[in-house]
């Protein structure tokens, strides 16, 4: 391994912890944005009058706008400066929640989710990008990604929970008003206490030919997963964006090898630590968010629970993640290899959802989902953590936001292809049973109900196979992709890209 002229760490910015706080806030809130949303749609969707065909959009909009845009949000959040960003975009995110909230039609609620988005995709990658250039010693970089992980994959859960109670208690404006103080705690604060390091910023040029293909080709992907979800895989349209998608990607890609300042070098593309945590974190996304449909279906339509209760139920997962973000992952980052944590991470993740290939009408909640969710929550938080800071190792400080945005880029349009791929596999599951048991459906009455209750759980579990083998592959590509060593703390800097499968990981030091 190459060695570099090591940099004497300077003094830890003082306010790194409190800085902590109103980034935390900041990410709870757009990836509580996520999920919160969906259980109020039903309530929305009748009070607004939006169609069937048309609810779909409430959340494909907030979608489209941050998927599409993330990559453009970390650019800009490179230069602008990272602080800047991120109150901008707390208060833009804020301001489209009130609209939101007082929405009076259809076209007014759309036009809000997506504004939603496009200040969330400027948003989250100047947080994460914050953590990376403010916490450079290696114990205290593991103790603030372990909370910051815990937040990006237990606030899924969180969002049930508050979407359910806001809707049943209040209504469903107040699942875009509670944003607002949010986002005015979490700017106030970052105003004052977050001091960026110096020489940090990227003022290159705005590489817009890439700017353009990068939305236009992430807006094409999102949206071709999310109109196979109604319209079916074979349908024109979906196809067509699929083939776009691929088209202007491989464009993008090419612009970015040629231009002098690209929008995404590639660079942080292509070093294999990061690129195994796109792609095992993509993937492993797919798989809970899928995962968060069904059982969200199950508890409530199967099992008759309430919007609250259906969120409470969720507790374990999210006690799960938290404990294995900050009591495993954070504890163990400093002492083993980051691939050690991931790959029996995403493992043990895995024997959680493959107990729920049992699920059943009667299962009991006790007895089976609650294991499985808590297993569920220890792997993916174990995993979370380290792969949330592995996502700008070695980076170039001027590339920081662009390397996060791409952690949020691939956890957007895992999220959008997680829905849409298992819940095709589930109805297609459920149609196969329901056809192989016609004359007991047809019979109507309690046996009927019970058949067509049958039918879904076989669907979800047919579903919930596949996420089993997506969680196992993601452990696999983290094992073999991801080699670096454990950090090295109190060590040299690290310089540049790509170090050795025998390197240690080493924090970079930004001077102030």
């Amino acid at each position: 391994m190459s060695k570099t002229a090591a940099t004497p760490p300077l003094a830890a910015d003082p306010s790194r912890w409190k800085a902590l706080v109103f980034i935390a806030l900041a990410q709870l809130m757009v990836v509580l944005d996520a999920t919160i949303v969906n259980i109020a749609l039903p309530s929305a969707q009748t009070d607004l009058g939006i169609s069937d065909g048309n609810r779909q959009w409430v959340i494909t909009a907030y979608a489209l706008a941050f998927g599409g845009l993330l990559l453009f949000g970390g650019r800009i959040a490179d230069k602008w400066g990272r602080k800047n960003a991120f109150v901008v975009g707390l208060i833009g995110f804020a301001l489209a929640s009130a609209l939101g909230g007082a929405a009076n039609g259809e076209a007014m609620m759309l036009g809000a989710r997506a504004l939603q988005g496009a200040f969330g995709a400027l948003l989250a990658p100047a947080a994460l990008s914050l953590l990376a250039v403010m916490f450079t010693d290696a114990k205290e970089r593991a103790k603030a990604f372990g909370i910051y992980g815990a937040i990006a994959g237990g606030g899924g859960a969180v969002g049930l929970i508050l979407g359910g109670f806001l809707t049943e208690y209040l209504n469903w404006r107040w699942t875009f008003f509670v944003n607002i103080p949010f986002a005015i705690v979490a700017a106030v604060g970052a105003w004052m206490v977050i001091r960026e390091p110096a020489g940090s910023r990227n003022r290159a040029p705005l590489d817009i030919p890439g700017v353009v293909l990068s939305t236009l080709g992430l807006v094409a992907l999102v949206y071709g997963f999310t109109r196979a979800e109604s319209a079916g895989w074979s349908d024109a349209v979906t196809a067509g964006m699929f083939i776009a998608s691929a088209l202007l990607l491989a464009a993008f890609v090419l612009v970015e090898s040629k231009v002098k300042s690209p929008l995404l070098p590639l660079r942080v593309l292509l070093e294999r630590n990061r690129g195994g945590v796109y792609l095992s974190l993509g993937l492993a996304v797919i798989a809970m968010f899928g995962l968060f449909l069904f059982l969200t279906y199950y508890l409530q339509v199967v099992k008759g629970f309430s919007p609250v209760k259906t969120g409470f139920a969720f507790l374990p997962m999210i006690a799960g993640m938290i404990l294995g973000s900050t009591q495993i992952g954070a504890r163990l980052m400093t002492r083993v290899a980051p691939r050690l944590l991931m790959g029996p991470g995403f493992l043990l993740a895995a024997v959680g959802m493959l107990l729920l290939t049992r699920l059943e009408v009667g299962s009991s909640y006790p007895a089976l989902i609650l294991p499985a969710q808590l297993l569920l929550g220890l792997g993916m938080g174990t995993a979370f953590m380290p792969a949330m800071s592995l996502a700008t190792h070695g980076v170039n400080p001027a590339d920081a936001g662009v390397a996060s945005a791409m952690v949020n880029t691939s956890q957007q349009v895992g999220g959008a292809i997680g829905t849409a791929l298992l819940n095709t596999i589930a109805a297609s599951a459920t149609t196969a049973y329901l056809t192989d048991h016609a004359a007991e459906a047809a019979a109507g009455g309690p046996a009927g109900q019970l058949i067509q209750a049958q039918a879904m759980v076989e669907g979800y579990a047919s579903a919930i196979w596949w996420a089993v083998g997506i969680l196992v592959a993601s452990s696999v590509i983290a094992l073999t992709l991801i080699n670096t060593g454990r950090p090295n703390v109190g060590g040299p800097v690290a310089s540049g890209d790509g170090e050795g499968a025998d390197a240690e990981f080493k924090v970079p030091v930004i001077a102030h």
